[in-house]
């Protein structure tokens, strides 16, 4: 004998109706690429070399689309707090020469959202002069699907 079970308003309907939709939501998660660090390093490597060129242009917009709009760089005395006020920084930058610069990641930890980036780096004025070298630790934060700098510090030497 075999049973029958009865379509209409049936608890079975809604069981298989949330299997379908499980499935279906699994299969689209599947589907999104896995994080890899590897790749992240690349994309990192590649904002660095932007904020290298933006500086050397001093185009101060261009290093504040670098960062998200919450964004805080933390230093000794009051830390700086936002895109504009960052962008400020830059303009002072600029009106100094301070247009030069070089990065190198030397570690980077984190998932698809957050990267905290450690390296070492160096500012400089256009003609080389004035150079402050030392380490830097950057965190990342995915905005849009671009890595933009959440909090940024510098140890100089």
């Amino acid at each position: 004998m075999q049973a029958i079970i009865p379509l209409k308003g049936s608890p079975a309907i809604a069981l298989f109706a949330a299997i379908l939709i499980l499935a279906a939501g699994c299969r689209q998660a599947a589907r999104q690429p896995e994080f890899s660090i590897d790749q992240a390093w690349k994309e990192i490597a590649g904002r660095l070399r932007d904020y290298e060129s933006a500086l050397a242009r001093g185009d101060v917009k261009a290093l504040g689309a670098l960062y998200t709009e919450d964004a805080e760089v933390v230093h000794k005395g009051p830390n700086t707090m936002g895109r504009a006020q960052i962008e400020k920084v830059f303009e002072a930058m600029v009106a100094d020469s301070a247009t030069l610069s070089g990065f190198t990641t030397t570690g980077l930890w984190g998932n698809e959202n957050l990267l905290v980036e450690q390296g070492t780096g160096f500012f400089a004025k256009s003609d080389g002069t004035g150079k402050s070298a030392g380490e830097y630790l950057l965190v990342w934060k995915k905005e849009d699907g671009t890595w933009k700098i959440f909090r940024d510090t510098w140890f100089g030497d």
